[in-house]
């Protein structure tokens, strides 16, 4: 999928979401939570990823890290260190990542995601969005493209 001319429109309205911390969706969360396992599966195994534990999501928040060896794209590219995005545990389900301010724009505007409550911030400079819990195996696969996304954004050096 070419994310910046395929990306589709989520069907049905936004769920709803807190207005502060922690930044959590509320509401739409997946009947069947194997899909998301399944897309986690395949974000870790992502090239030069390694799992930890969120340095500022909540409890059991699953962090997608740049590997110390690998290369980084922009500072806005991560949210803390080299985190670049994270799987919040339930009943949330949602994800939060960083995305090129285009990309993020985008996926704003089909509906997959939102911006966090700080970014574009001093705090959060890039465009750190929370990308809706998948609710099926298609949309997973959306949210997969995204994920590839923020994963390509982190880990391209600047000028490659």
């Amino acid at each position: 999928m070419d994310v910046a001319t395929d990306l589709p429109r989520r069907r049905g309205g936004r769920p709803k979401t807190t207005s502060e911390f922690p930044h959590s969706q509320l509401d739409e969360q997946p009947d069947d939570p194997n899909p998301l396992s399944l897309l986690a599966k395949r974000a870790f195994g992502l090239e030069g990823v390694v799992e930890r534990p969120s340095s500022v999501s909540v409890p059991g928040a699953r962090a997608l890290v740049l590997a110390e060896d690998r290369p980084t794209g922009p500072p806005v590219a991560f949210i803390r260190g080299r985190e670049f995005a994270h799987f919040h545990p339930g009943p949330d389900w949602s994800l939060h990542l960083v995305l090129a301010d285009s990309m993020a724009d985008l996926a704003i505007e089909r509906g997959w995601a939102e911006l966090h409550l700080i970014a574009r911030t001093e705090e959060f400079p890039g465009s750190v969005v929370m990308v809706y819990a998948p609710r099926d195996a298609a949309e997973a696969e959306v949210v997969w493209t995204l994920l590839q996304a923020s994963h390509a954004f982190a880990s391209t050096a600047p000028g490659i």
